[in-house]
């Protein structure tokens, strides 16, 4: 009897380098997270604004959550389950962001999530470190696809995620509950044959 299953494609893994690799922009440098950025995290995910765009960011954000987060995203790291960056700005080093690609290694895709001072908002920066991210996690990592979600009554962010070229693919009608009121969630992708490398200016 012939066998005419497809052949089992070959394992796709993600393999990091023992550092957390540094990315740069005209205005930003990303780096990995340490502990000492656990003040400064806490001092900008505290404000309201930027709980208020996010699911998982609480508030009053708790003592010590900082730390945790911290010490979560090496181990995810350590564990090719994703990369975090803090974003900082070039030259003056101060903490102004996050970004971050969390792995779905089995179908060579990732997640970009981030969030941005809100002092900072309107200046380009958001889109300027998600250019950068995006690019590393085509060109280095060579993933298949790129997505990201944002609620719907925060469209800031959906610009953000246009601006790397994503595509809307679908809405989630009130997906979740966000401080007691039902959220519609906004789901985006770029596939690597879409991808065109753009300036990170």
């Amino acid at each position: 009897m012939t066998d005419r299953h497809e052949p089992t494609p070959q394992s796709w893994t993600i393999e990091l380098p023992n550092v957390q690799p540094e990315l740069s922009t005209s205005r930003l440098v990303l780096r990995a997270y340490e502990q000492s950025d656990a003040p400064r995290i806490t001092e900008l995910v505290s404000q309201p604004d930027v709980a208020a765009t996010t699911i998982n960011i609480p508030h009053p954000y708790p003592d010590g959550a900082a730390s945790a987060f911290i010490i979560r995203v090496q181990e995810h790291y350590a564990g090719c389950e994703g990369i975090d960056w803090a974003v900082c700005l070039r030259g003056e080093g101060q903490l102004v962001g996050g970004m971050s690609l969390g792995f779905t290694v089995a179908h060579r895709r990732a997640e970009l999530g981030y969030w941005i001072d809100p002092a900072r908002w309107g200046s380009g920066l958001a889109t300027e470190a998600a250019r950068a991210v995006v690019r590393f996690g085509f060109e280095t990592l060579a993933l298949h696809k790129i997505d990201a979600h944002f609620m719907a009554h925060n469209p800031a962010s959906g610009r953000v995620i246009e601006n790397v070229g994503m595509q809307r693919e679908g809405i989630l009608r009130q997906h979740v509950f966000k401080w007691g009121k039902p959220a519609d969630i906004i789901f985006c992708g770029i596939l690597r044959s879409d991808y065109h490398p753009q300036s990170s200016t």
